[in-house]
């Protein structure tokens, strides 16, 4: 029987292992990750507010891959030999006949000082640890920022330090103490989140001067210290920093002579094929793929890429030639924890809704949708 090996239990894995059941493929499925959960990382933006809690986003995987009859190893990938037909782990070698890569991304921490930061979307832990270090300031000044690969401006991942910031401004002014905190946005481009587009980042910037937010722009980041924010532009002290690197490809790389993009992530084509290797694929925010400027590194994206990944699989096990092209889309849901702004984007349209409670009410009925299928 043929061996399709899965790396990962995040969003475009699973979405994988979903899709090539739902296309009729019957072989053998074994997964290689370390844990057998679900973290749900796009509601830990909720986190700081108390609206969920850490352990509701961890959601168990155990009957997920009994119903779709998945090989759940718990290991950590450690590289590739044998052009992607041999797995090497922690816990062993495993061998393949189709492996699709979903390990996500790793954030690049070369910027001096990333230590006195808190990284968000490194995990439900942190988004905890900003709700205690909240809760504990009795004031003081909070900066929030993001940058990207040097190499590669499209491995960024802006939208939930957007979140966090109004967030972090809906809850104080709930809580009747916003006058004692300041409150400064930090970006080493003169226009942010360029990806959501032009009107995006308008009402976005608007929102920011609407709410009495500092901005600093447009300067290149120089350093952290544990008390303040060093630009090109200047310094500004910060008694709590939130702060999103870019992304480059996960470390076990060094050790898998994938071909890699100038940014290091794995360079791939429109079909979720990584270059020049066969029956190796890779979906999600880990690959380096063509398309639109703007193509996101969100959840979404990955979803789209998993189900086109798996379809082109399922044709290869037929003895056909893969032809389906992922799907470039990008929605963003920006919460702000009272209400929320709906940014679309396709290669075809693109659309920007007005600020309403019923996008907030949107992103927390979808969260349910989503996880249905694991729970």
């Amino acid at each position: 029987m043929t061996n399709i090996t899965v790396f990962g239990s995040g969003f475009g894995a699973l979405t994988t292992i979903r899709e090539l059941r739902r296309n009729g493929v019957e072989d053998e499925i074994t997964v290689i990750s370390p844990r057998d959960e679900l973290h749900y990382l796009p509601s830990s933006i909720w986190l700081p507010a108390g609206l969920r809690k850490g352990a509701e986003l961890k959601i168990p995987l155990s009957n997920f891959f009994t119903e779709h009859r998945v090989r759940h190893v718990k290991a950590s990938v450690t590289g590739l030999s044998a052009d992607g037909r041999v797995v090497l782990t922690d816990a062993g070698e495993f061998r393949n006949d189709q492996l699709v890569i979903a390990t996500g991304a790793r954030f690049l921490r070369k910027l001096p000082g990333i230590e006195h930061a808190l990284i968000p979307c490194e995990g439900i832990a942190v988004g905890e640890e900003i709700a205690r270090r909240l809760e504990a300031m009795s004031g003081g000044t909070i900066a929030v920022g993001f940058a990207t690969n040097p190499n590669e401006q499209g491995a960024v991942r802006g939208g939930p330090m957007f979140e966090f910031l109004f967030i972090i401004d809906s809850l104080l002014r709930r809580q009747g103490r916003r006058e004692r905190f300041k409150l400064i946005f930090f970006n080493p481009s003169p226009r942010p989140g360029q990806r959501l587009g032009d009107k995006a980042v308008d009402g976005l910037l608007y929102e920011m001067a609407k709410r009495g937010i500092e901005t600093k722009l447009g300067h290149k980041m120089v350093r952290l210290d544990a008390d303040k924010v060093v630009t090109e532009g200047g310094e500004f002290s910060a008694d709590l920093i939130l702060f999103m690197p870019g992304l480059t490809g996960p470390a076990w790389l060094a050790n898998a002579d994938l071909p890699l993009s100038p940014g290091g992530m794995i360079a791939a084509d429109e079909k979720c094929r990584v270059r020049d290797r066969d029956g190796v694929w890779v979906v999600g925010d880990s690959g380096s793929f063509p398309g639109p400027d703007w193509l996101p590194k969100q959840a979404h994206q990955a979803d789209l890429q998993a189900k086109a990944a798996a379809e082109n699989i399922a044709a290869v096990l037929k003895g056909r030639a893969p032809t389906s092209n992922f799907k470039a889309e990008l929605i963003c849901i920006v919460d702000m924890l009272d209400t929320a702004m709906l940014v679309y984007r396709s290669e075809t349209r693109s659309f920007l809704g007005p600020k309403m409670k019923i996008f907030h009410w949107l992103k927390r009925y979808f969260e349910g949708h989503y996880l249905r299928a694991y729970r």
